[in-house]
């Protein structure tokens, strides 16, 4: 009886032994997960990558982080690049535009920090007020669904357009707006091409990033928006990496007093957007 008793007893201690190996392995495996120090971040067009490689990357290199970054030709290049893993974060769209890209394409992006973002503007080379739009004017707008109903609300704010009843983002084209005051012509183009295709239509919705990037200054338009949080430059990763620490590290460096100490310290970044957790400094 005393020779089984103690069989039972070595069973069950090598039972929880080798629980307490697997358990100890499942623990190294998560923290090894966690010290991730190396990883992707991606870009589109503008001044994003700038600010990243200026400020954000000297706070993360300092922390022991390797990163590298993409660029991309093309905006909508970036996300699926996220989905497929070849970058593990990215700086360049709102929040709007995400959620409509992630039903779309069928991702998993979430937002964790607000960026000093550039507001869309209306600006003109060949006229100096707005008081010169008429029926027949030329406004050049973004293609893209979600930035053409930004601009479009530029316009339906100056009483130029109306924009329809229930008309949405994700899905916003041409017909979802109607004339107002004037009928306006408008012109839709790539984002990037509106800025040097002004002297082609009489005014142009220009996103502030390309204006920032060209030198330009965003207060010389000639109606800045209101930009709705919905619409503010986000840092967008994938759901699964919210709760690690680069994830985290990257956040805290957007908001931190060094990166905000750089932004308001250059002067093309005036009239630029800030987020709201700088209050907090």
């Amino acid at each position: 009886m005393k020779k089984l008793f103690l069989t039972i007893l070595l069973g069950i201690v090598l039972v929880l032994s080798a629980c307490g190996q697997e358990d100890t392995k499942n623990s190294d495996s998560g923290a090894k997960k966690e010290e991730k120090k190396e990883f992707t971040v991606g870009f589109g067009v503008g001044t994003y990558e700038e600010q990243f490689r200026q400020s954000i990357l000297p706070i993360l290199e300092k922390k022991g982080y390797k990163v590298d970054i993409k660029t991309f030709s093309q905006n909508m290049q970036v996300n699926p690049a996220m989905k497929e893993g070849s970058i593990d974060a990215s700086i360049f769209q709102s929040t709007a535009y995400m959620e409509a890209i992630n039903k779309e394409i069928g991702s998993d992006m979430t937002g964790i920090a607000y960026v000093p973002g550039a507001p869309q503007g209306l600006y003109s080379t060949k006229h100096k007020s707005l008081d010169d739009v008429k029926d027949g004017t030329t406004v050049a707008v973004p293609n893209d669904p979600v930035n053409q109903e930004r601009a479009l609300r530029i316009l339906e704010e100056l009483g130029w357009v109306k924009i329809k009843a229930g008309a949405g983002t994700a899905d916003f084209n041409i017909n979802s707006m109607e004339p107002d005051k004037y009928k306006i012509d408008i012109k839709i183009l790539d984002p990037a091409q509106i800025l040097v295709s002004l002297q082609d239509v009489d005014y142009g919705v220009v996103n502030g990033n390309y204006i920032a990037n060209a030198g330009k200054k965003i207060t010389d338009a000639l109606k800045i928006e209101n930009t709705p949080m919905q619409h503010r430059i986000i840092v967008s990763i994938n759901k699964k990496d919210e709760n690690t620490q680069w994830a985290k590290d990257l956040k805290a460096a957007y908001e931190s007093q060094e990166f905000e100490k750089y932004i308001t310290g250059i002067e093309k970044y005036d009239g630029f957007i800030l987020p709201e957790a700088w209050k907090n400094n």
